[in-house]
């Protein structure tokens, strides 16, 4: 039986002498002539097994590539609760029968006349700034919005939910601090804050075996994935928009997302080490490097590496090499512990290099991190942070290099503060 809400007149889908598809068909071409109606249909994955439900898809699917001959069918079909049109399968039956055909082993898409859908979502920061034009007309609070939006959209690549969640955080948690310093403590709330969106992100990692491998290797390793790769768990990725295509490679979609697939993997990490008895290098106590709600990244760096020696002088190299990097941001996290937050910027992340940008209070530090390639890559590592710093309007930065030759000098972190065009820099070397 067809039933909807009461229009004026005789409410012609209230009909209960429909029976088959073939007179649903025919109901169809009646109802929908010469009018503009819209289908919605909610909880279509749930839906998706039923072989009514397909059939019924299917039959609309056939009268869609057919409007043209009988020129009555929906305006619209709107299909809520699923994750991808293309994951509907329609299940082909024997002519006449309810039975399925061949066991289920021929299956048909009915939405093969599907389109990429290829707008994008997210929001510029001149996007964000018309939201922010509204909330200060009504408002009128002061606010920087051409700064403020430039900085939401550096932290969520305007991702929806995002800038909404950090917009309301900042209006309802932080006292309407509307500033850059008030982004970024809005980020800093939020990262520590538990929600659907970041819980079904673990538990898709948790569950997805070629989807944690290709997190990893992309946020760990710094491996780098062509777009145009067959590979389910991008797909997948990019449909969630946990992953999103920058030039020809993919990438994490946002900062904060990142930041929340790297502390999975710290958490991860540390969960390990207590399940196998493997040393734990998040030794430092805040207050032995925190004075006076002040970071010592300096000494925070000294630290870690005494504990680096102390830990892992017997452990492979070749281990080492894979996880030097994440066992510095396991060191670091506990440290921060809900009063900073790091994050990895993701155009210097690749297999010699990763810069760290640690925001503590109203200081901002900036550590690269890389692998010994010789004397060369070293000074060209200088470089590099020299020019990043000034990016950033930065006079001060950290330069931490993992060497994993054998040397004379194993056991002994070389570290000294260098002047390199016009920066100062704590240049640090350790190896095992």
């Amino acid at each position: 039986m067809l039933k909807s809400r009461k229009a004026k007149g005789v409410n012609i889908w209230n009909n209960n002498k429909i029976t088959t598809f073939e007179k649903l068909d025919k109901f169809l071409n009646t109802a929908c002539k010469n009018k503009k109606i819209v289908l919605i249909i909610d909880e279509t994955d749930k839906t998706s097994n039923n072989l009514v439900f397909l059939r019924f898809v299917g039959m609309l699917r056939d009268k869609y590539l057919l409007r043209g001959k009988i020129g009555a069918t929906f305006q619209s079909v709107i299909l809520c609760g699923v994750y991808d049109i293309k994951n509907l399968k329609l299940k082909m039956v024997k002519a006449g029968t309810h039975e399925l055909l061949d066991g289920e082993k021929r299956i048909n898409s009915p939405w093969n006349i599907a389109a990429d859908f290829e707008i994008d979502m997210s929001f510029s920061a001149p996007e964000i700034a018309t939201m922010l034009n509204e909330y200060e007309k009504d408002r009128k609070i002061g606010m920087d919005i051409e700064a403020i939006s430039e900085e939401i959209r550096a932290y969520t690549h305007g991702y929806p939910y995002l800038v909404s969640r950090i917009c309301k955080t900042i209006d309802e948690k932080l006292e309407k601090n509307w500033t850059v310093q008030g982004v970024q403590k809005a980020v800093r709330v939020i990262l520590y804050e538990k929600n659907l969106l970041f819980d079904d992100l673990g538990k898709n990692l948790e569950s997805d075996e070629n989807f944690y491998k290709l997190l990893h290797d992309i946020v760990v390793n710094g491996k780098s994935y062509s777009y145009s790769m067959i590979n389910p768990a991008i797909e997948w990725g990019i449909m969630f928009g946990i992953l999103r295509k920058q030039n020809e490679d993919v990438v994490i979609d946002n900062l904060i997302f990142e930041t929340i697939i790297y502390n999975y993997f710290i958490i991860k990490k540390r969960i390990e080490s207590v399940n196998t008895d493997e040393a734990d290098i998040t030794r430092t106590l805040p207050e032995e490097v925190i004075e006076d709600g002040k970071l010592d990244m300096a000494l925070c760096i000294e630290k870690f590496t005494h504990h680096y020696y102390e830990l892992y002088n017997e452990k492979d190299s070749k281990f080492l090499e894979n996880e030097c990097r994440i066992l510095f941001l396991t060191y670091l996290k506990p440290i921060l512990n809900g009063k900073g937050f790091y994050y990895v910027e993701a155009e210097t992340r690749n297999r010699s290099r990763m810069d760290v940008i640690v925001d503590f209070g109203t200081e901002q530090f900036i550590v690269e991190l890389k692998l010994w390639y010789g004397e060369f890559a070293h000074e060209k590592a200088l470089k590099q942070i020299s020019e990043y710093l000034d990016s950033k309007n930065k006079t001060e930065g950290y330069l931490l290099t993992f060497d994993f030759r054998k040397t004379e000098n194993v056991g002994k972190p070389r570290m000294e503060w260098v002047e390199y065009n016009g920066k100062k820099i704590f240049d640090v070397m350790v190896g095992v």
